[in-house]
């Protein structure tokens, strides 16, 4: 039987940047701008990816959430954003590979656990940004021109087989970057046809 005490969640309240805290002289936007000021962090530029694909695609009202099986969803799309830089926030001898990890993650149900088939593709389509600076003070992260997008369908994806993609890799397969303004109708021609693997893992009869 399943535990009926389950503590769910929920949705969270949308942030402005104006609400105050309660017995602390600052604002949300005081917390963001310490939080989330230098976007060459990791978490910050996947972030910021997945705010700019979000836009690109007409997602203008969403959040993310995290942990989720992919990052967002256009109709029944299913779309994963990754994100790579060459510069990063920490002293570097030379300019980082760009290379995509964590192509693969296990789908879980917080009511059944984690797909016993392990890690795959989730997503119809996925999307590599690359932030294309490579001196400190020219790097704009704001700057749509410094940012290339590769769109890969699963399928390929799946062909390759690994869990992670250099870009010479995700060329080959996308073929030359997508404009930004141009990524919504390559995410949904990108997408017909893809298999994602989508069955259950359970069965109601396990409740």
């Amino acid at each position: 039987m399943l535990d009926e005490a389950w503590i769910e969640p929920p949705p969270a309240a949308v942030l402005a940047g104006p609400e105050r805290f309660n017995g602390v002289p600052a604002t949300v936007s005081d917390f963001w701008r310490f939080a989330l000021s230098d976007l060459r962090t990791n978490n910050a530029r996947g972030y910021l990816a997945e705010f700019l694909v979000a836009r690109a695609v007409g997602l203008s009202d969403v959040t993310r959430t995290e942990w989720d099986a992919y990052d967002l969803t256009l109709g029944d799309i299913r779309i994963e954003v990754k994100s790579s830089a060459y510069l990063q926030a920490w002293k570097q001898r030379t300019l980082s590979p760009i290379r995509f990890s964590g192509l693969r993650a296990t789908r879980h149900h917080p009511d059944y656990g984690y797909n016993p088939a392990g890690k795959q593709l989730n997503a119809h389509v996925y999307v590599f940004c690359v932030q294309t600076a490579q001196q400190h003070e020219q790097y704009r992260p704001l700057d749509l021109s410094q940012w290339n997008f590769y769109v890969v369908g699963h399928d390929a994806l799946e062909a390759v087989g690994n869990s992670s993609i250099g870009l010479k890799a995700v060329i080959d397969l996308a073929g030359p970057p997508t404009p930004w303004s141009e990524l919504r109708d390559a995410i949904t021609s990108t997408a017909v046809g893809q298999n994602i693997p989508d069955e259950s893992w359970w069965t109601e009869g396990n409740s």
